[in-house]
């Protein structure tokens, strides 16, 4: 009989801690976010859309600023989960690579920039933490993760692009066949 209590008090402790998660999802990320979509839809408002189009369109020409700038930029300054939407100004074809891009470079700028990706920052204080007890200093391997973290984002975004490509070809070839 306690047995079944103590499972039932377990049970229902499992939603109540969901529940808290959830509350604090609600006071906490999700007012910050949502503040943050409406102060970046204001802004591209007031400068217009045209331009920030314009501005996309320029960096996504060339497949290295494409796949190292505009990413780093959007993971910058309107940190995860809110960089992905930098996306609705790339070319639909960019579009995946674009998003493999800047969710891989999510965890890379948290060792420099933590505000970047405040939910990551436990894996790398995890790394920190192990180097501080070998008495390492933290600052170059902060630096490390960004550089391969820009040069992995460009690599997955170039493959990404070249896989999307062959699959929208698969696509239009069976449409016409």
């Amino acid at each position: 009989m306690e047995f079944l209590a103590k499972a039932a008090e377990w049970f229902i402790g499992l939603f109540q801690e969901g529940g808290n998660t959830f509350m604090g999802l609600v006071t906490g990320i999700l007012p910050t976010l949502i503040v943050l979509i409406t102060f970046v839809n204001a802004i591209i408002k007031l400068v217009g859309e045209d331009k920030v189009q314009k501005v996309a369109t320029i960096a996504t020409k060339n497949i290295v600023t494409r796949y190292t700038i505009l990413p780093l930029l959007s993971v910058f300054f309107l940190t995860n989960p809110m960089c992905y939407t930098f996306g609705k100004f790339v070319d639909e074809k960019y579009k995946p690579a674009f998003y493999d891009a800047a969710v891989s470079f999510v965890h890379p700028i948290t060792g420099l920039f933590p505000h970047a990706n405040a939910s990551e920052l436990f894996v790398y204080l995890g790394v920190a933490e192990g180097l501080k007890q070998q008495g390492l200093p933290l600052g170059p391997i902060a630096v490390r993760y960004f550089i391969v973290g820009l040069i992995v984002i460009f690599l997955r975004g170039v493959t990404t692009e070249i896989i999307t490509a062959k699959m929208m070809d698969k696509r239009v070839v069976s449409k016409n066949s």
